[in-house]
């Protein structure tokens, strides 16, 4: 009677090892590390696994918002040694309603006497309306679990054991595992006292410790903040710009970030954009950056190239719109020149970082060669503020000199009276896309700007007091706009949404200023030049997505999870000792 578990441990630990290269990508939901997510995919599934500190239910989804309303849901357990999963969806009031079509499929599910782990996959995209699509974009993760199964006493509210939290499930964060014996340097704050403001801008400049000799960063990660704030990380020298929000990031291992050498910079401005919407006060911040660095040179210097819209009052978004669409050019007459000069074959792009504030909803990287439409760039459908990653493009993408490329943000401004307007602070707004990309080439800004004048014509402003002596500009007629500044003009006018939609279609049309920047503060001499915008299909046409209905595509399990749910069953029926994995 004793051979038989003993066999199935033999198949249980060949089993786990596979399973542990099924799951790639792993992260812990909770703040108490109770709550284990780990998943990857292959094809046109992806498979999750859950180990949560619970002997009750788990609940996991996926929302549009990271609350309850509309989410796509399943729950499951192990209930008097027998396992269950269900899927559900919620409505808009957060109503918990069992999904007629069960995409969700059980692998194996164990439970010991703290633990209880669940295995199981679905289809990324199911014929189902209730099931929300797995894309590359942002996905806001939720999760709740409880102490009894479901069924006991009633269902059972979940109450302070849930959350939520934003993964890329198809484009997480590279993980490259790094000698520990590596040198690194860190660029942190001391005890910087942080104001009781909305939004504050702190700079602070570093000596690059390394000099004479060439070197490569190959992975920057950022010091524990040690607050509760939101941080925005960037790094400016004469020869790289790297913006990084509360992560990792490893280079390819063709390609470094050049330091050490007379051409690279020596010193460095880390500059770090503290959010603090509720004014706390008495926060002391000692956050920063970690630069991994080796003398084992790659092949590729690195470099980073600003793309989208230039920060600026000349970007607006009017008030009480559901959807309104700015668009940032990074004109083919900018990288023609420059591409020219430097890097006629070309120059390739391996990550991406898309970047809005509190109104973006999604940004797209869109590329154009000779008028044709590329394939996008990277893109974010789901864009959130609070989670901003670079995205590792699956395949590196040659630009061109000649190309055109397009950032593209949608916005939401329905909870706000008055216009939003380019900005810092995180009720401004911004567009922009950073590309990092090899080899290194005197460029760091491809980026442009709607002419402001054929903007305020559109509320009937005729004219300004010229020449400009005050900024914003002050403007002399019409009567109702007399000595009013711009921003004032634009914030009087009566915006409704039909004007707010007729307002977009004008400044998606209008010449753009070009902003072309080298990397030593120079400019190209395209920089200022009036450039039209290439004809472009609106809004842009994803490609169609298969769907795959469950009933059509899913063999309930293969032998070898099979033979794994039976050994997990037989074992945690001969006791509750099995240690949890």
């Amino acid at each position: 009677m004793r051979r038989w578990p003993l066999l199935l441990w033999g198949l249980l630990l060949p089993a786990a090892t596979a399973a542990a290269g099924r799951y790639p990508h792993s992260a812990v939901l909770d703040g108490a590390a109770g709550y284990r997510l780990l998943w990857g995919h292959q094809g046109s599934s992806i498979s999750f696994r859950l180990e949560v500190r619970t002997q009750g239910y788990v609940g996991f989804g996926l929302s549009p918002t990271g609350a309850m309303a509309s989410a796509d849901i399943v729950v499951g357990g192990v209930a008097r040694g027998k396992p269950y999963l269900q899927d559900y969806f919620t409505d808009a009031n957060r109503a918990l309603k069992r999904d007629s079509q069960q995409d969700y499929h059980l692998e194996y599910a164990m439970e010991n006497s703290t633990h209880t782990i669940l295995a199981f996959s679905r289809e990324l995209h199911t014929c189902d309306t209730n099931d929300k699509s797995i894309t590359e974009s942002t996905v806001r993760v939720i999760w709740a679990y409880h102490h009894k199964d479901m069924g006991e006493a009633g269902q059972n509210y979940h109450g302070s054991n849930r959350g939520s939290k934003s993964l890329r499930l198809l484009n997480p964060e590279k993980k490259n595992v790094i000698s520990a014996s590596l040198a690194y340097f860190d660029l942190t704050n001391q005890d910087v006292p942080i104001p009781d403001k909305d939004t504050t801008y702190w700079c602070q400049m570093f000596k690059i410790p390394i000099h004479h000799e060439k070197h490569h960063v190959i992975k920057v990660w950022t010091v524990t903040p040690g607050n509760d704030l939101d941080s925005f990380f960037c790094i400016e020298a004469l020869l790289y710009t790297l913006a990084l929000r509360c992560l990792a990031f490893t280079y390819p291992p063709h390609v470094g970030l050049s330091i050490g050498t007379s051409t690279d910079p020596q010193y460095v401005l880390m500059e770090v954009h503290y959010d603090n919407p509720s004014y706390l006060e008495g926060l002391i911040d000692n956050s920063g950056l970690r630069l991994f660095y080796t003398t084992d040179l790659r092949k590729y210097d690195a470099g980073v190239i600003e793309a989208g819209v230039w920060v600026s009052l000349f970007h607006n978004i009017p008030p009480g719109m559901p959807e309104f669409m700015s668009e940032g050019h990074c004109t083919l007459e900018c990288l023609e020149e420059a591409l020219d000069a430097e890097r006629p074959s070309g120059i390739h792009v391996f990550a991406v970082l898309l970047h809005a504030h509190l109104a973006g909803r999604a940004i797209r990287m869109r590329h154009f060669r000779k008028g044709e439409e590329q394939k996008l760039l990277a893109y974010d459908d789901e864009f959130d503020f609070n989670f901003q990653e670079f995205q590792y493009l699956k395949e590196e993408r040659t630009i061109l000199p000649g190309d055109n490329l397009i950032t593209e943000c949608r916005y939401s401004t329905v909870d706000r009276i008055r216009m939003t307007w380019g900005g810092l602070s995180t009720r401004n707004e911004m567009c922009l896309s950073y590309l990092l990309y090899y080899p290194r080439i005197n460029l760091t800004r491809c980026a442009s700007i709607p002419d402001i004048m054929e903007q305020l014509q559109f509320i009937g402003v005729k004219e300004i007091y010229r020449p400009v002596r005050t900024w914003p500009f002050i403007i002399k007629s019409p009567k109702q706009y007399k000595n009013l500044s711009f921003m004032d003009a634009m914030n009087k006018f009566k915006w409704s949404r039909s004007a707010g939609l007729s307002y977009n279609e004008l400044v998606l049309r209008l010449p753009v200023n070009v902003r072309c920047s080298k990397t030593d503060n120079a400019e190209w001499s395209i920089q200022g030049m009036t450039a039209i915008p290439p004809e472009i299909e609106r809004p842009y046409r994803t490609e169609p997505v298969i769907c795959i209905s469950s009933s059509s595509s899913y063999l309930h399990c293969s032998l070898f999870l099979n033979l794994l749910f039976i050994a997990c069953v037989t074992v945690s029926t001969l006791g509750n000792s099995w240690p949890f994995v």
